[in-house]
């Protein structure tokens, strides 16, 4: 009765979000063709002219594209209902004089895994559609207060890939499409909220990330997604599959833009033992200038090695062209033998933290219809049948039995192993960060290690599809990393626009 009945108000609501969107666009000033495309800074600019764009008719403008384009797409799960009338107070008070920083008045749209006050916070999943979590994690708190407009949720690999299922599927959205080609890889599991970006849906979107969710749709969508330190922002509110890996990070259309989120996004939780150390009241932007890759050290992996073997690097075209991007802009390239650390037991101590801290969560969220994993397996085998396997990985989470006591030594001396792949030759040759192709999947690694690691665009492949070069670094490296990125993406200049 429970899933039946909220069924029956989630068509009610989101037929009302269709009228909004009707309206709101029937009734605000025309918006230039293109301005889905702006970026933040652009965007501020514009809001700024007397007479200009104002936050209440951008977001308008997004919600009536979302209406048009996202069911090819299903990229966005939910629309906000109050962010009309919050874009039109952010308008008053800039009409007043008061300008809360660089995001005031911008759409924002946050992943399915973060709570949203009067929104579903589902993980994609049916199971846990039901009372909302009631207040904002406090990330979104942060945007808030910096001006941010909270459009609406996006879609996801439900369960953030731990249900199993193809990557941008989920039973609440359906599946995510790539906006450059419908039928290729989409990524999980930010999938919807590097979707809606590329599509110009909105300009910045929210993802999170254990290993590679926000990394992966990034590059397969064409748009820049920044994985930042485990612990460097504030994590409460947010579905858990594992403290040891779980951030969340931005994703937008260019490292400034993404630079300018994390500003915003800044927040530790001094009860967190991974935030112990991080760096506070950074600007973000301050190194995004002009010949920033001058005499930058930057390793490239030359050979990988594993288990005593030395395996040579491939480069593509793309790549190829990227370390010849970095050359000619000053920096000096340094090729790398790159160590692969043993990952043979990393799914295994993953599954059994997604065990603990899911169960946990769901027991102390109310007003879901499940309490527990088995009660969620349950629920979908009674919902979408128990004839096929069509939730392994969360059968195989369930099944786990490593104990907390029995899996911390095995992750201190896994994610210590995951660092010195790392840290060996940042030290060893005195770099500055490190870049590789995004399809050597070297973002595993530093994933696993908790350090941060940006994808950004390099081009298209032989298909028309996006590529990108992935950059990484040591723990806290954010800002010489977000330069070095913004440096590579300034010379490129191969950023590509879907043609919807």
């Amino acid at each position: 009765m429970f899933s039946i009945a909220y069924g029956m108000r989630w068509i009610a609501q989101r037929t009302l979000h269709a009228v909004v969107c009707d309206y709101s666009a029937a009734t605000s000033r025309p918006v230039a063709p293109g301005t889905e495309s702006l970026s933040v800074s652009e965007l501020g600019r514009q809001m700024a002219r007397s007479g200009g764009l104002t936050s209440a008719d951008l977001v308008s403008y997004l919600r009536e594209r979302i209406r048009r384009v996202d069911p090819q797409l299903r990229s966005v799960i939910e629309l906000n209902p109050e962010a009309l009338e919050t874009a039109r107070e952010l308008d008053r008070e800039r009409a007043s004089g008061k300008v809360r920083g660089p995001l005031h008045g911008i759409p924002i749209l946050l992943k399915d895994t973060i709570e949203t006050a009067g929104m579903q916070t589902s993980a994609g999943a049916y199971g846990l559609v039901g009372a909302t979590a009631g207040k904002n994690a406090r990330l979104v708190d942060y945007l808030i207060r910096q001006g941010a407009v909270i459009l609406g949720k996006t879609n996801m690999t439900e369960l953030a890939g731990f249900r199993g299922g193809p990557d941008g599927w989920s039973s609440r959205g359906g599946q995510t499409r790539n906006p450059h080609q419908v039928d290729a890889d989409v990524g999980g599991s930010s999938s919807g909220s590097a979707v809606a970006v590329a599509a110009g849906l909105a300009p910045l979107a929210v993802g999170a990330e254990t290993n590679g969710s926000i990394i992966v749709p990034a590059a397969r969508n064409g748009v820049v997604g920044l994985k930042p330190t485990v612990g460097l922002l504030d994590r409460n509110g947010i579905i858990p599959a594992s403290q040891r890996q779980d951030t969340p990070g931005p994703m937008a259309r260019s490292v400034f833009d993404a630079a300018l989120m994390l500003n915003a996004m800044s927040g530790i939780d001094p009860q967190d033992p991974a935030s112990a150390g991080a760096p506070q009241g950074i600007d973000y932007t301050r190194l995004l200038v002009p010949g920033a890759l001058k005499d930058k050290r930057i390793g490239y992996p030359a050979t990988f090695s594993t288990n005593g073997e030395i395996l040579p690097v491939e480069n593509t075209a793309q790549f190829s062209r990227a370390l010849d991007v970095l050359r000619e802009q000053g920096a000096v390239l340094v090729p790398i033998n790159l160590r692969l650390a043993d990952a043979s037991r990393y799914d295994e101590l993953l599954l059994s933290d997604v065990k603990d801290e899911l169960n946990a969560y769901l027991a102390k969220r109310p007003g879901l219809p499940v309490k527990s994993l088995t009660e969620l397996i349950r629920f979908n085998d009674e919902r979408d049948g128990a004839e096929a396997d069509h939730q392994p990985v969360l059968k195989e989470v369930n099944a786990s039995t490593l104990t907390s006591e029995q899996r911390k030594p095995l992750w201190d001396a896994l994610i210590q192993d995951f660092r010195s792949t790392v840290d060996d030759p940042i030290k060893a040759q005195n770099l500055d960060a490190m870049v590789s192709d995004f399809d050597t999947n070297s973002y595993f690694g530093v994933a696993a290690a908790g350090y941060p690691g940006i994808a950004v665009p390099s081009g298209v492949d032989e298909d028309g599809l996006p590529t990108s070069a992935y950059f990484f670094a040591s723990r806290w490296a954010e800002p010489t990393l977000l330069a070095v990125a913004h440096g590579y993406e300034q010379a490129a200049q191969v950023a590509i626009r879907p043609a919807i």
